[in-house]
């Protein structure tokens, strides 16, 4: 059944006018799929990444860091609904603070680089179809962002969910929006070249392309890193942060025994016996940030020799028709992701930088973190920690988990400047200016309590 599986799933983009780059892409991995291609990565076979160069001991002259900027592009990962949160639009349209949102942080952020440093500085984010319309709506009212013909987005593609148990594309009549999914992360490459925007950043005297998500809010331009990539003249680097007990689920770099190229591993790509070394933050001391830099000239090169299909390593997603539903038929999504690109480019680099370059929201435990007082917001719209280790935040899943519950009983923030750890179990109402010290721990009462 599998290839005419392939078949019936390459038809379907087709009709559904998917970039025949992305379907090229997918029937590559289809038939790694079908072939029983894992995409897993043993332990013994790689060596952890223990001493990469630090940002903070580089030498960079200030007019070397403006002229790196002046040939970069600013991209952001734009493609998710944050439905983990409840929510059912673009995540970056989510309020941090002061009434801004995400994408006016980001906006502030690179309209302040732009005058501060004279460059262009593109900003450019990858939609999906989910995404688009609300993200550009939001946009409207920065009508002086877009440079020269370049936009502001790019459309992420779409795939259609395979059944596991033949690996045929579903059909979900109930919902058929059901039946289509992102591919990952790692599209963004597939989406530069098949939309032609890579041809116009290069055209436009654009070399280099620092990518981050669009929930990390620590992924600013920085001139000193755009100078330190331009120097290194490597193809491709990627940031790392030193790695502590918290980040035990991030993906991490590794050096590839069998030849010394630095790679990527995900949670997705170990085996369960590996499990244990995966999330030991003492073997592998460093996490990947998914903050990527690249030669946009390069990127092009390796694209043009290999058809558009760059050949990152394949992850293999199993879920459910609908996510929200397990008793749904089981699907394989196929995925990639955007950092195992390193492994394609020989020379490829990663550079240390500090936890201020990652400030991802994931949970409203983070998204409580960034509204409260332990951050304040500079002229150049970075959020900027006031203290050393931040505070660990735990809130009950039952009544926080969803931007809706949180917000109903997080009408007021408390001080966190001093906190060390708080953990919120029940459900509790903060409705009153309060202060957290040390450790906290606010047990279940069985109903609602309010917060003094």
């Amino acid at each position: 059944m599998s290839e005419e599986g392939l078949l019936l799933a390459v038809d379907k983009m087709r009709r559904a006018e998917v970039n025949p780059t992305a379907v090229d892409v997918f029937a590559h991995f289809y038939r790694e799929l079908e072939a029983g291609v894992t995409g897993l990565i043993p332990e013994d076979s790689i060596a952890p990444l223990l001493d990469p160069p630090k940002l903070s001991e580089v030498e960079v002259a200030e007019q070397a860091a403006s002229q790196a900027l002046a040939q970069t592009a600013m991209i952001k990962l734009n493609g998710g609904l944050g439905t983990s949160m409840g929510l059912d639009r673009a995540k970056t349209l989510l309020e941090v603070r002061d009434g801004l949102n995400f994408l006016d942080l980001i906006v502030g952020q690179v309209r302040f680089a732009r005058q501060a440093y004279g460059a262009r500085l593109p900003l450019l984010f990858m939609t999906s179809f989910r995404t688009q319309a609300d993200t550009l709506a939001h946009l409207r009212r920065y009508p002086d962002l877009a440079v020269g013909q370049l936009g502001l987005d790019f459309p992420q593609n779409a795939e259609p969910k395979l059944l596991a148990s033949d690996l045929s594309p579903v059909s979900w009549p109930d919902d058929p929006s059901l039946e289509w999914c992102p591919p990952g992360h790692g599209d963004l490459y597939t989406a530069l070249w098949g939309t032609g925007l890579l041809r116009k950043l290069l055209d436009g005297g654009f070399r280099y392309a620092s990518v981050a998500n669009g929930d990390n809010l620590g992924a600013a331009p920085n001139p000193r890193l755009a100078g330190w990539f331009a120097a290194s003249g490597a193809p491709y680097a990627a940031e790392v942060c030193l790695r502590t007990a918290n980040d035990r689920k991030g993906g991490h770099l590794a050096i590839r025994r069998s030849d010394g190229q630095l790679i990527l591993r995900e949670t997705a790509q170990t085996t369960e016996q590996d499990l244990v070394f995966f999330a030991d933050e003492k073997r592998h001391p460093y996490f990947h940030c998914n903050n990527l830099w690249f030669n946009l000239e390069q990127l092009e090169k390796a694209l043009s020799e290999r058809g558009g299909v760059l050949g990152l390593p394949l992850i293999r997603n199993e879920k459910t028709v609908d996510p929200a539903d397990s008793s749904t038929p089981k699907v394989i999504q196929i995925e990639s992701a955007m950092g195992s690109a390193i492994e394609l480019f020989p020379g490829a680099q990663a550079i240390a930088v500090d936890r201020s370059r990652f400030l991802p929201v994931k949970t409203t435990n983070e998204l409580l973190l960034l509204r409260s007082d332990v951050f304040t917001l500079g002229e150049d719209f970075r959020l900027s920690a006031l203290g050393g280790s931040l505070p660990e935040i735990d809130l009950d899943p039952r009544y926080y988990k969803l931007i809706g519950d949180f917000e109903q009983r997080f009408q007021t923030v408390p001080s966190l400047r001093e906190a060390e750890h708080f953990a919120v179990s029940g459900d509790w109402l903060f409705d009153q200016p309060g202060k957290i010290a040390g450790k906290v721990s606010l047990p279940d009462q069985g109903r609602q309590s309010s917060y003094r």
